[in-house]
């Protein structure tokens, strides 16, 4: 890959733009740029690798990252980091990076937006010491100091074992994994690991790596106590309720799609669930004609899924489908796998009873459930308490409502999802209505 190094009105026009630099990303810029033709990469981030491939600043990025990143160069890729996409327009999207605003045009776009994590109320959620399951790795993974703390981890899924284990390598004492499933199913969904060895493989591998460290089913964290930090954890689990003393919690319960962009584009969703997703065809062609969508942006399905849908997503909109097509068995095969965990690792209904009246919802503006309930739409919720107006604008909170059963049907823009999709300096929001912006290499 190649540093896009402009001026702010020089606006590049790409055969191929793909946004999102994690694996799904990565591979479909692979495989389009394979094909000859003017790849760009969007990422905010600095580094390439997605959360999944995160860079450690203590032990560097996964071998498998490594091989991905090494087979992109070469490949006369534009790589445009730390830049966010703010808007849209027709065959064009609006970002904002280090070089400053500009319009980005595009014949094709692979949209590789990834997932967040989904975190859900309870009682001393946001107490300092309370992060998510995923977000405890990222921060570990950039130097967050762990070494001799006592962290506990709970929520739902296999991220559960991987952040234990990244938390475990930087010196934390894991002092147990609380996993909301029941044992049964947890039985059943390892009686058909076999089915992919792979998986088989790496769950074995971090099983080694989390050797003395209880593992508990059917346990859920049901509240957080403390005074101006965490101090206890209190568990229900099979022995009843208990408090165990941490310094850490980590708790997540899985991930969700980043649809936002896809959704203000004008991209067909799907609901398989409370979370839409983005709704693609056999080729990963969404309802617009030249937008592709790849990976957990389709629903979550993992770093393989990513993998081999974004290297299908980028030959597609290189014009090669005949690439694409040997690739669907592969697609398949990763696709069941999803449909496994997702089966066999479905929320527990104490999950999801938790909050009280007096839990926040909304963390960024300190917004109680209690203020929420009664109210017509999310409209009135914003005038009224400001919930889902904050930092995250309404990520965290709104898919929270959204698992909970507590939200409300959208209206008045393209459903719910305004520009800026995130916030944006009011110079960038200047410069993109400039006439020089307007141009086109």
């Amino acid at each position: 890959m190649r540093h896009y190094d402009v001026p702010d009105y020089d606006v590049p026009d790409y055969d191929v733009l793909v946004v999102g630099a994690g694996p799904a990303g990565l591979a479909a810029a692979r495989a389009a740029a394979s094909h000859g033709v003017r790849v760009g990469l969007v990422d905010a981030q600095l580094r390439a690798g997605g959360q999944v491939w995160r860079d450690d600043v203590r032990f560097g990025v996964p071998a498998a990252a490594r091989r991905a990143l090494a087979a992109l160069r070469g490949q006369g890729i534009d790589w445009l980091e730390r830049t966010e996409i703010v808007s849209v327009q027709p065959d064009c999207l609006l970002a904002d990076g280090p070089q400053g605003a500009r319009h980005l045009h595009y014949r094709q776009l692979v949209l590789a937006t990834g997932a967040r994590e989904l975190l859900l109320p309870f009682p001393g959620w946001t107490l300092p010491g309370v992060t998510g399951a995923g977000g405890a790795q990222a921060l570990a993974k950039q130097g967050w100091p762990l070494r001799g703390k006592s962290v506990l981890v709970a929520g739902s899924g296999p991220l559960l074992l991987a952040a234990s284990a990244t938390l475990r390598r930087h010196g934390a004492r894991v002092l147990g994994i609380h996993e909301q499933a029941a044992f049964d199913d947890l039985r059943r969904f390892a009686a058909g690991l076999p089915r992919w060895p792979g998986k088989l493989i790496q769950a074995a591998a971090l099983s080694l790596r989390l050797l003395g460290v209880p593992y508990r089913a059917g346990s859920v964290v049901v509240a957080a106590h403390g005074d101006d930090r965490l101090r206890e954890v209190e568990i229900e689990g099979a022995a009843g309720r208990t408090r165990v003393a941490c310094d850490q919690l980590a708790v997540g319960y899985g991930l969700v799609p980043n649809t936002e962009l896809a959704q203000l584009m004008g991209c067909r969703l799907e609901y398989p669930g409370p979370h839409p997703q983005v709704a693609v065809d056999a080729d990963l062609r969404t309802s617009l004609g030249n937008v592709f969508a790849a990976g957990e942006a389709c629903g979550i399905g993992g770093r393989d899924c990513a993998l081999v849908e974004g290297a299908m997503a980028g030959h597609l909109a290189a014009g090669k489908p005949e690439a694409a097509r040997v690739l669907r068995l592969r697609r398949r095969h990763a696709r069941a796998f999803a449909e496994h965990l997702h089966r066999h690792f479905a929320l527990d209904a104490r999950v999801l009873d938790l909050a009280t009246a007096d839990t926040p919802v909304c963390r960024c503006e300190d917004v109680p459930l209690g203020a929420l309930q009664g109210l017509a739409s999310m409209r009135e919720a914003k005038l009224l308490t400001r919930c889902g107006m904050g930092a995250c604008q309404g990520r965290i909170c709104g898919t929270a409502l959204r698992e909970l059963g507590l939200s409300w049907p959208t209206n008045g823009s393209v459903g719910g999802v305004r520009p800026p999709l995130f916030p944006a300096r009011l110079a960038a929001l200047a410069t993109l209505s400039t006439p020089e912006t307007q141009g086109r290499t």
